[in-house]
């Protein structure tokens, strides 16, 4: 089974007088990068909560948006004075250059978040323990979708791998065309420039066997194939992340393409080889989306 590392995952609840929200994306991304808003009241609990994200999610570039609403009945609350402060000495600057109008400016400024907070306002560990709960079910939410996406991404890189295997199998096949056609090649050179009568035919068998030797594409069909194995081997295991062991294997492919292609001396081969190479292409486009 195969994770994707993109999807989208919210869970809300309401526990006592608090109704906690949590939305959480993820895309990929070759570690785990966090970019976290959380309201002032989850600030003790920060380092929490970025462990419990990077353990259910592991890998990807992630977003995740916290908010927190308070219901029931007032409670007291403080001002912060300096950040007022500060926001209405920046604001007042523009209005003075735009000649705007700031009757209305304080109220709006209080809007402002981190302005007015409660007082006394304190998470306990049992709604931390209750907004813990509220955060995982988002990110189970989110691996749901990962697993959803992961299927298609799998049906397709098993396609690539069928495609790339038939190739394979005509490459095979055209084989054993290339040393008739060396070896004309050969006599037709040799013919040319020092007669039919000129040459040793025993000598040239062996001269064309150490050049045949030389092009033969066999140890690396063979490694390909088992390439092929490995990969689908990968894509069996429970393991929930393998998309770096999957591009390591695809990069062993290209290894074994590129000098299947360099050995080839064959026009058809080539054009196999090409198609091989696109097959692969598409798979590594794949496999980055992979977790």
């Amino acid at each position: 089974m195969l994770y994707s590392m993109t999807g989208y995952g919210r869970a809300e609840q309401t526990v006592g007088d608090k109704t906690f929200l949590v939305e959480v994306r993820s895309l990929n991304g070759k570690q785990f990068d966090l970019r976290l808003q959380i309201p002032a009241l989850l600030k003790p609990f920060e380092f929490e909560v970025r462990n419990i994200l990077n353990e259910g999610l592991e890998r990807g570039s992630v977003e995740c948006n916290v908010s927190i609403k308070q219901n029931g009945a007032s409670k007291p609350v403080t001002i912060n004075t300096d950040l007022l402060k500060a926001y209405y000495q920046s604001v007042t600057e523009v209005a003075d250059e735009l000649k705007a109008d700031v009757s209305q400016l304080l109220p709006a400024l209080l809007r402002l978040p981190e302005v007015v907070v409660n007082s006394t306002e304190m998470l306990s560990d049992d709604d931390w323990k209750k907004f813990a709960a509220v955060l995982k079910e988002a990110i189970k939410e989110l691996n749901g979708h990962r697993v959803e996406e992961g299927k298609s991404i799998e049906t397709d890189l098993l396609q690539r791998l069928t495609n790339i295997e038939l190739h394979q199998v005509s490459i095979a096949a055209l084989a054993p065309q290339r040393r008739e056609k060396i070896k004309e090649g050969l006599v037709k050179v040799l013919e040319e420039n020092i007669g039919k009568e000129n040459y040793d035919p025993n000598r040239l068998e062996q001269e064309l066997i150490y050049y045949i030797e030389k092009i033969d594409i066999s140890e690396e069909q063979v490694r390909l194939k088992n390439h092929c194995d490995y990969f689908r081997t990968i894509l069996a295991e429970k393991e929930k992340s393998k998309g770096k062991k999957l591009s390591f294997i695809l990069q062993e492919f290209g290894r074994e393409i590129n000098t299947t292609g360099s050995k080839a001396n064959h026009s058809e081969m080539q054009k196999l080889v090409v198609l091989m190479k696109d097959e692969l292409e598409k798979a590594k486009e794949q496999v980055l989306n992979v977790l």
